[in-house]
């Protein structure tokens, strides 16, 4: 293999000045392959090209599930889609495709606590980004309080619009609190903006005919409801809770290992 000649440290400045910032790092290690390759300055370029446009797409990729807040999270390959009593499984792989993003459509979990609701909202907010959207995941007691921080006008407005930009928003754990009309009135505003413009991901341990009492005193409810479902795939599952069921085996497990109490002389 012929020596190469040292590479000037101000090309590497150049580079990352021009925004390359990953043909910089790698500058030694890709002359170096050019040269035992005998790459054509064309294949150079071309080689260069694909290198920062993956690396730039790795980057997005992670900076968007850093954003989405997602936390760990169990995969879906880890769903035991054989423990809830009642369950759609074909509906959720359809969901699973994506293609009610491009519909700009919604997607209502509906389930008792324990039952893997926040499994699938975070799995199909982590599907999204892998595919290329942005995409986020927050509680409703997140977002309400969020929003009702904002002290001014203007500052709710701007902080509406960070609810307006991904492509996709999922809202976990509707339900789970009350809420007076005025949280009501601006849970109202995120999905009336995003009403057949972007897709919203809800899951909710309540059905709809009980959201009355999440939202008791509001005159939006109706409205909410109707903005939600317009266009909408709705899963709902039924059963026993996995986390009970956890815990009660994890529960006989430390009975079995127990020692046995000596009797006594």
């Amino acid at each position: 293999m012929p020596s190469l000649d040292p590479i000037p440290t101000t090309l590497s400045d150049h580079l990352r000045q021009l925004g390359l910032g990953h043909t910089a790092a790698e500058l030694n290690d890709l002359i170096a392959r050019a040269t035992q390759k005998r790459w054509s300055p064309v294949v150079l370029l071309e080689q260069l090209a694909q290198a920062e446009l993956a690396a730039r797409l790795h980057h997005r990729v992670e900076r968007r599930l850093h954003d989405a807040r997602l936390g760990r999270f169990k995969p879906l390959a880890d769903f035991e889609w054989t423990w809830p009593t009642q369950l759609h499984r074909p509906t959720v792989e359809r969901v699973f495709t994506l293609d009610f993003l491009a519909q700009r459509e919604n997607v209502i979990i509906v389930a008792a606590h324990g039952l893997g609701k926040t499994l699938l909202a975070k799995n199909l907010v982590h599907q999204a980004i892998l595919a290329g959207h942005s995409a986020r995941l927050v509680t409703a007691a997140d977002l309400i309080l969020d929003l009702t921080s904002q002290d001014t006008a203007r500052a709710l407005q701007r902080r509406l619009r960070t609810y307006l930009r991904p492509t996709l928003l999922a809202i976990d754990e509707v339900g789970y609190l009350g809420y007076d009309a005025h949280a009501a009135d601006l849970l109202f505003q995120v999905v009336s903006r995003r009403y057949e413009q972007k897709s919203i991901v809800i899951t909710t341990n309540l059905p709809f005919k009980h959201w009355d009492t999440v939202f008791p005193n509001a005159a939006c409810a109706v409205a909410l409801i109707d903005r939600l479902t317009h266009h909408a795939e709705i899963i709902t599952i039924e059963g026993e809770s996995y986390r009970k069921r956890e815990a009660e085996q994890a529960q006989k497990a430390k009975q079995a290992h127990k020692p046995t109490p000596k009797p006594k002389s």
